[in-house]
């Protein structure tokens, strides 16, 4: 429970490096999670230095398009201004852990009951593989946040890293800069019902 209850949404990073196996005993933690059928979706690509700056730099330019030109999510451009404040985030922390649903494919596709079905347990798995990775790197000394504003330059970055599979969003990773306080949570009055 220690990691559980330590665990916080980093948005300021030291520069310091991430040791690689540190990073490998992380992801690890990830590959431990139940996943449904046990299909194991979840990939995860690494990416540091200047591979890094290059991915932003198309990230970047995805938030642009979708604010200036093509708005591929019209009915999300509230959370734009916010988008780009993780784009500064991700430039900041030293490492960042792209994840890809192997199984799926890009939400601007059709899809049907079945597959719809398969994506959710897919996508779940893969939310269960990224708390182990954010659990694993708290207990190691590091910093995480889980991003999922990379879907507003969902075309871009998956062209730029040629993946095949979905981009389900990002992690970064690094020693924090910051420590901020919990954030407020819901009661378990609130979000739990018995049926007796």
């Amino acid at each position: 429970m220690k990691e559980i209850i330590d665990r916080r949404s980093i948005r300021k990073y030291k520069s310091d490096a991430v040791d690689k196996k540190d990073i490998e005993i992380i992801i690890k933690a990830g590959i431990l999670a139940p996943s449904a059928k046990n299909r194991q979706p979840w990939k995860y690509i690494v990416y540091t230095d200047e591979p890094k700056n290059h991915l932003l730099d198309e990230m970047e330019k995805g938030l642009i398009r979708e604010r200036d030109g093509k708005q591929l999510l019209p009915k999300s451009q509230n959370g734009l201004p916010d988008a780009f404040h993780t784009l500064k985030i991700m430039r900041e922390a030293p490492v960042l852990i792209i994840v890809e649903n192997t199984n799926g494919q890009s939400p601007y596709k059709s899809i049907d009951a079945d597959g719809r079905i398969t994506e959710i347990c897919d996508i779940l798995s893969i939310g269960a593989s990224i708390q182990n990775i954010l659990l694993a790197a708290t207990e190691l000394g590091y910093g995480t946040l889980w991003i999922a504003n990379t879907c507003f330059a969902y075309d871009e970055l998956v062209d730029f890293i040629g993946i095949s599979g979905q981009l389900v969003g990002a992690i970064s990773l690094g020693y924090s800069d910051e420590h901020p306080n919990p954030r407020p949570r819901k009661s378990v009055e609130e979000i739990i019902e018995y049926r007796v």
